[in-house]
């Protein structure tokens, strides 16, 4: 997979040409306009701030995000809008190599002549996985979650009995000519 094509005037990029073999940190504030800059529904809204240490060596470098705030969701269940807290930590690994290209979901190649490192899909990648899978407003998150209603009933049975327990014959006479194909 190709890395994509890198804005030279973003600013959650990293100019990796002007950084020594050192630790590094930086900070970015990822507002309304970072994430409408994504084609997406997921995130239309947030406040979060994001701290990047960034360690340099000769062979690797390893990126460290630590993500906090809110984002804006749509509740699924009244379809309210509220602020969902994030709160993560992620690391990036980026070796070198032959050529540009994403190895696994955090491990990145790039050539030692590579000049900047783009951190903008990172960030909203991390704040993305950081969102819990059921969304629910505040005011449903206390409530007691998959509950059976209490005039559910579930009842199992084994092939051949009914719901009382009793041996029962097959209701379909067509299913037992075609046992009887084998």
């Amino acid at each position: 997979m190709q890395l994509p094509p890198v804005k030279k005037d973003s600013p959650y990029t990293i100019n990796l040409a002007r950084l020594a073999d050192k630790t590094h940190h930086f900070a970015f504030d990822l507002d309304r306009a970072f994430f409408e800059q994504f084609d997406q529904e997921l995130i239309p809204d947030g406040q979060v701030h994001a701290d990047v240490t960034l360690t340099k060596t000769e062979r690797l470098i390893t990126v460290d995000f630590d993500i906090r705030g809110t984002v804006r969701q749509v509740c699924d269940r009244s379809l309210d809008d509220y602020d969902q807290e994030i709160d993560a930590q992620e690391q990036l690994l980026v070796r070198f190599g032959d050529e540009n290209k994403e190895l696994d979901d955090n491990v990145l190649q790039i050539t030692p002549e590579t000049q900047t490192l783009p951190l903008a899909q990172h960030l909203f990648d991390f704040v993305g996985l950081a969102l819990p899978m059921k969304k629910l407003h505040p005011r449903f998150q206390n409530e007691p979650d998959d509950e059976p209603d209490a005039t559910t009933k579930l009842i199992f049975t084994t092939r051949g009995e009914d719901a009382n327990g009793d041996d029962e014959d097959d209701t379909d006479p067509r299913w037992n000519a075609l046992r009887n194909l084998n």
